[in-house]
């Protein structure tokens, strides 16, 4: 896929942030609650979360004493999840930072207990895209660190809807989507133990999503 593409999609989502603040809700999402299950079960309290759009399930984690490292490309995503961090008095438990992700992650080695993203890997992002990310999760977990994500599957009533851009990602009013399969999934589990994969649904429409967790070997 061409690059440009990809590009212009941060310039879409920084619209789409900037006009509709809450865009997605206050409330924490249903796979943030069933994270906050699995990370406290597990011991785990420092966090990186990556595509963390406007900050819901980010307050949320703090809320429940979660220390969180937060990784967007969007600015004015960035900055509500400051202000929100500010208002909440939960400035210590959130550090923010303006980042692609298809770069190496800016973290060492086995810094992070635990990894979480809502939506981000079914962004505009390539299978290559895709393995270089898990690949650099892995190498910023620690050993039996847990990195909990989700997709819009291939059950969803979008897929193969909209232009087709190549693989299996589709683009919709603007927004490029990954679709994925149980198989795409577990084709991912480079330096990883997939522990559960869980369909759920979400919003009115609904999407069809499945909730991945997968512990590092």
């Amino acid at each position: 896929m061409d690059k440009e593409i990809l590009n212009q999609q941060s310039q879409h989502w920084e619209k789409n942030f900037s006009n509709k603040p809450e865009m997605f809700g206050l409330e924490p999402s249903y796979p943030a609650q069933k994270a906050l299950e699995i990370f406290k079960k597990n011991n785990i309290n420092y966090i990186v979360e990556l595509g963390a759009g406007l900050g819901r399930d980010t307050i949320f984690f703090a809320k429940n004493a979660l220390k969180v490292h937060v990784l967007d490309y969007s600015a004015s995503a960035i900055k509500i999840i400051k202000e929100k961090a500010k208002e909440n008095n939960l400035e210590d438990l959130i550090t923010t930072e303006i980042f692609d992700i298809r770069k190496k992650l800016p973290f060492g080695d086995q810094k992070f207990q635990g990894c979480y993203s809502h939506m981000l890997y079914c962004m505009a992002l390539t299978n290559s895209d895709l393995k270089k990310l898990n690949d650099e999760i892995c190498r910023v977990l620690k050993n039996k660190g847990i990195n909990i994500y989700t997709v819009r599957n291939t059950i969803d009533a979008d897929y193969k809807k909209g232009k087709h851009k190549g693989e299996d990602l589709y683009e919709m009013d603007g927004f490029i989507i990954h679709f994925f399969s149980n198989e795409k999934i577990k084709n991912l589990l480079n330096g990883f133990l997939n522990l559960s994969i869980e369909n759920f649904d979400e919003g009115s429409f609904p999407r069809k999503l499945s909730l991945v967790v997968n512990q590092k070997k």
